[in-house]
Order: structure tokens, then C-alpha cells, then sequence
């Protein structure tokens, strides 16, 4: 097969929007995505690469990106943040990368990325939500595609991506799963896993998607249409309703809320200083 049909065969399985900004780390996934943007006649506004300062010599990293970006004909943009070492270190970090770059940009994510976040989200106990994991999309491009995949297409371009070495640390529960776990379950299964978790963490989104709408048309604050509703769905329905400007409540909480409008009590705490009382039929939030 010709390099031009390999990248074809690549670019089928991507999902890049029209235009938009890339955030690259310097990494080969990030790379990649940006090369393939560009095959793809996806118009970078910009190409974004954050130094969280978290290692020595990370600023070094943006000459990477900046070289890249200058073989492609991309606008390249380098910010600084400042991350503390400390507690849930990598949300911090990407809570940093979001202020720097913005909301909707793309990512490199691969299905090996989304293998992980299905069996991270499975430790923790997640629902439907949490086992369809990332969606593929215009800011998930190539989220169908394989770290093998993204290092060839670097390779190709004779390009020497950045190898961040806190993927190796096993402090991060993700490091512990891509190097530990997912090699195990391969062995179990005499198989590639990871190809398997992806393709469950399809067929689960496409469920909850399904779900979300169908709990949509649930007016949640009446109490008598809540309790008629099958549980499933008045579940995600208050799940939905209290997730409004915040985190998602545990089950605990929506229960609580649900033994509210069967009349097992008057009003219940939510958290977040908030709660839910009962008044009539009505279901009323009170609270910031």
C-alpha cells in the first residue's frame, strides 16, 4: 500500500472538523493529529502547546511543536501555566491546559487513551456515562486510531516526538492500567483488549446517549410523574437535574431525592448547600 493510501486509510477513521485549534503537547499522538488535520484540509486556527512546569527542561518541549508547525504551515501559540505538585495533579493540569487553550479544541486522544479511561472509570464505579468514556468527534479526531498508528505517521515525517516521562510513573492510577493491567488482560485473553474496551466504550455511549434523551422528557420536579417512571430513567433524570453548574451527585444523594417524591420525607440535603423539598406534588431546589 502507498503512503499516500495509508494516510487515506487513516484519515477514514478520523473525525476532524471543518476548523479549529489543536492543543499539541509534542508527544506523537498530538503530532500526528496535527499532520493529519492538515491532510484532512482541517484549517488550524492554531496549534497550542502548554508547559505546565511540572519537569525540567518542559519548555524545550514547545521547540518540538514549533518546528512541526512550521513544516506544516501552521500559526503555533506557546502558553505557560503553573501547576502545583500536590493532590489530583493531572485534573489540575488539564483544569490549566482548558484556561490556556479554551474549551473546544482538539486532543489526541487514541482508542489505547480510551481504553484506559473505560477500565479508570470502571474503578471507580461509574454508570453508563463513565464506560462510554471519551466520544469520538471534532474534538476526539482521532480517537479511533492506535498509539502504533500516530508514532508511524511521526515516523513517516522523520519527526522525533517528546517522550514525557510521567507516562512511566506509577504514582498515576492511568500508568499502573496502560503498563500493568492492560498487558495482564491481554494475556488472559490470548487477544488485544484494548481494541475490545473501545469498542464497548462505543456501543455504552451510544446507550446512554439514548438514556439522556428518554430522561430529558422527564419533567423531574413532579413528584408522581418521578415515581411512575421506571427507576433507570428517573434515576438519570435527577442525576441530570442536580448536575446543573457542578459535579454529578453520587447515588446516595439521588436516591435520597427519589425517596423525597415517593413521600419517605419532606426534603433531603443534595450537597453544595443545597436540598430538595417536597411541596404538593412539586419537587423545588433550594439553594445556590
Amino acid at each position: 500500500m502507498s503512503a499516500h493510501n495509508e494516510v487515506a486509510a487513516l484519515l477514514d477513521r478520523c473525525t476532524f472538523p471543518a476548523a479549529g485549534t489543536a492543543a499539541v503537547s509534542g508527544g506523537a499522538d498530538s503530532l500526528a493529529m496535527l499532520a493529519l488535520a492538515v491532510e484532512a484540509g482541517c484549517r488550524i486556527v492554531e496549534a497550542v502547546h502548554v508547559d505546565h512546569g511540572l519537569r525540567p527542561g518542559s519548555a524545550d518541549e514547545a521547540d518540538v511543536v514549533r518546528a512541526a508547525c512550521a513544516e506544516l504551515g501552521v500559526p503555533f501559540r506557546s502558553e505557560r501555566v503553573v501547576v502545583e505538585r500536590g493532590p489530583n495533579l493531572e485534573a489540575r493540569a488539564r483544569a490549566a491546559r482548558r484556561a490556556a487553550i479554551g474549551t473546544e479544541h482538539m486532543t489526541g486522544h487514541t482508542a489505547d487513551d480510551q481504553a484506559e479511561t473505560v477500565l479508570l472509570n470502571l474503578v471507580r464505579g461509574a454508570g453508563t456515562a463513565g464506560l462510554g468514556a471519551m466520544v469520538p468527534g471534532p474534538t476526539k479526531p482521532v480517537l479511533r486510531l492506535r498509539r502504533a498508528e500516530t508514532r508511524a505517521v511521526c515516523a513517516a515525517r522523520r519527526w522525533s516526538p517528546v517522550a514525557d516521562p510521567s507516562n512511566e510513573d506509577p504514582a498515576f492510577r492511568r500508568n499502573r492500567l496502560r503498563h500493568e493491567v492492560l498487558p495482564l488482560l491481554d494475556r488472559v485473553a490470548e487477544r488485544d483488549v484494548a481494541v475490545l474496551l473501545a469498542r464497548s466504550a462505543s456501543l455504552a455511549g451510544d446507550d446512554d446517549a439514548l438514556l439522556c434523551e428518554l430522561a430529558a422528557a422527564i419533567d423531574v420536579t413532579d413528584a408522581r410523574s418521578l415515581t411512575t417512571t421506571p427507576a433507570p430513567l428517573a434515576r438519570r433524570a435527577v442525576r441530570s437535574w442536580l448536575s446543573q453548574g457542578g459535579y454529578p451527585p453520587d447515588a446516595a444523594t439521588v436516591e435520597r431525592v427519589l425517596g423525597v417524591a415517593r413521600g419517605d420525607a419532606r426534603a433531603c440535603d443534595v450537597g453544595r448547600g443545597r436540598s430538595v423539598r417536597r411541596s404538593g406534588q412539586r419537587l423545588v431546589l433550594f439553594g445556590p
